[in-house]
């Protein structure tokens, strides 16, 4: 029998869902799964004013702030994507969220507690030269290309609640999507 490869692939759907008790994140689990190891290293956890676009994203006023969690996601120890997730203010202050500390089960499973939801993401990759920081941050040779997610995550209100940027080393790197149409 022929196997589908488009029925056991990684999505962003895992990396969206709060995890069961106990169970660790996506990241994680994910790269056990393909025997090897996937950890992150939380660099900074700050509120401050948005980027533009991602003030924009989360229908927010240029007077509205976030709270920004910076992280380095590592293979074997070595970095392959920066990480930047943001969140309104007004939902992260005084949460997890806020802390400068890894959240038991991630991100998605605390907003889950908070009554934040996932009804659906929208995302758009980018293909671009990388920063002077985002080279040191990947230990990339200045002027290398690396690959942009930038993720929008709505609830199931209809609100956007999270925007995550994450710039990645483009080797190894494989995108699939599946689009249902009708």
């Amino acid at each position: 029998m022929t196997r589908d490869p488009w029925t056991d692939v990684g999505d962003s759907a895992a990396y969206l869902a709060p995890r069961a008790q106990g169970r660790p994140d996506a990241w994680t689990e994910e790269l056990a799964q393909t025997r090897r190891s996937g950890s992150q290293r939380l660099i900074k956890v700050a509120e401050l004013v948005p980027p533009s676009e991602v003030a924009d994203a989360l229908g927010l006023s240029s007077a509205d702030h976030v709270v920004v969690r910076r992280r380095v996601m590592l293979i074997d120890d070595r970095p392959v994507e920066l990480a930047d997730s943001y969140y309104p203010a007004r939902l992260a202050s005084g949460t997890l969220l806020g802390e400068m500390r890894k959240i038991p089960g991630g991100a998605p499973t605390l907003l889950a507690e908070l009554g934040y939801r996932p009804k659906e993401a929208l995302e758009e990759l980018t293909v671009r030269p990388a920063t002077e920081r985002e080279a040191e941050g990947l230990a990339l040779t200045p002027g290398s290309l690396v690959v942009v997610l930038f993720r929008i995550v709505v609830g199931v209100d209809g609100v956007p609640f999270e925007v995550s940027v994450m710039t990645m080393r483009p080797e190894g790197r494989r995108f699939r999507y599946r689009v249902k149409v009708g």
